[in-house]
């Protein structure tokens, strides 16, 4: 095997990296070019890339790592920044750490991209071994792999990187023929909830569309950033992303967009940014120039699971936090991550740390779990 490292994934073959990445939109070649071509990680940024890749002897690509040196830790959400204020109380530096992830996107999937002809095992070992050794080289605190799937993260338990639990809320679709099927499912008084919030929005008379990337012109592209843009402002935040990165990807990758518009009259009011795979809607980015009740619910979670019935997809992720989520049918799932600080004591401190706050996890899921609006449900409320 030959290990390669790359600070531009410009440098690998598209159709290599695709190969292993699979149907993933935030894993794909084309979305993490734009992150780098539009200035949004890279120079001047807080992510700088340093992508791992292993080649066989034929020289096809058998395994890789989408790696970055970071300065800080926004954009990732797994949370750190008290262990970076412990390394602070010590007297050492926490910054720079090494982050296996994909930039601000939350989202559970293939953090070791390795073929399906390779050893795994091997090219696994291969590729967290170079990332330990990397972080050694840049004088690094600490090697973290964020939303690597339940597979992975016991590989990676076992290798010696602790595992993190976390959570979120999915909805999964049961086969459901149409959203009153899915709402069919709900105790009465959840099911008129939702209903009299769909019902706001329909005598306001709000319309909404599904278009993907590539069916927005530019203005309506200018207009939609521009609520994105707005949602960050409010919360006294840069938005991570720019418009030259939406403008690359509604080109290169426009089937994995979908954009859901809400129009008052003609005039555009909200917009919702989603991704998608074969079976799974991303919810990513909303924002709205006005304000209608009941109009973030209609833009972020209604309207993507009527998508979602429509396309006959499994799954519907709207992002992190907000437990509001689970009245409207989304159940509280399992997300992981998993760490290895260099320091000695603080990585066995780190191991009892995180040994307690799963507890605390275990619990809190178990207590949500108890206000799901199903009348049943009968498949694990905690995926492992």
């Amino acid at each position: 095997m030959q290990l390669v490292q790359t600070s531009n994934i410009l440098e690998v073959d598209a159709a290599k990296w695709n190969r292993l990445a699979g149907r993933s939109p935030f894993l794909r070649h084309e979305f993490l070019v734009a992150l780098e071509r539009t200035g949004c990680v890279g120079a001047d940024t807080a992510w700088q890339p340093n992508h791992l890749l292993i080649f066989d002897d034929d020289q096809a690509l058998i395994g890789a790592m989408p790696l970055y040196i970071k300065y800080d830790s926004r954009g990732e959400f797994v949370f750190d920044w008290g262990w970076a204020h412990a390394y602070e109380q010590a007297g050492l530096e926490y910054y720079p750490k090494l982050v296996c992830a994909v930039p601000f996107s939350p989202v559970t999937g293939q953090r070791l991209l390795i073929a399906a002809d390779a050893e795994y095992s091997e090219v696994a070992t291969a590729l967290i071994t170079a990332a330990r050794e990397l972080n050694s080289r840049i004088a690094g605190s600490s090697l973290h792999v964020l939303f690597p799937t339940p597979a992975e993260q016991r590989y990676l338990t076992e290798a010696g990187l602790h595992r993190r639990k976390g959570y979120q809320f999915h909805w999964h679709n049961r086969g459901y023929a149409s959203f009153d099927a899915f709402l069919a499912n709900f105790t009465s008084a959840k099911r008129k909830k939702v209903r009299r919030e769909r019902r706001r929005i329909e005598n306001a008379d709000i319309r909404f569309e599904h278009l993907t990337g590539d069916r927005l012109n530019a203005a309506e592209w200018d207009t939609v950033f521009g609520f994105y843009r707005r949602t960050f402002l409010r919360r006294g935040r840069m938005p991570y992303l720019n418009r030259a990165f939406f403008a690359e990807i509604a080109q290169t990758m426009p089937e994995m967009l979908l954009i859901i518009l809400a129009r008052y009259g003609t005039e555009l009011i909200a917009s919702a940014i989603c991704f998608r795979s074969d079976d799974t809607l991303f919810g990513r980015y909303w924002g709205s120039l006005a304000d209608f009740h009941s109009l973030h619910f209609e833009a972020c979670y209604y309207q993507g699971i009527d998508y979602c019935i429509a396309m006959g997809l499994e799954r519907f992720e709207p992002g992190t936090q907000g437990e509001h989520k689970i009245s409207r049918g989304f159940v509280p799932t399992a997300t992981w991550s998993n760490h290895w600080l260099a320091n000695s004591e603080f990585d066995h401190a780190l191991a009892d740390l995180l040994q307690r706050e799963e507890n605390h996890v275990d619990a809190y899921i178990r207590e949500l779990s108890a206000h799901l609006p199903y009348r049943h449900w009968s498949a694990p409320a905690v995926v492992e």
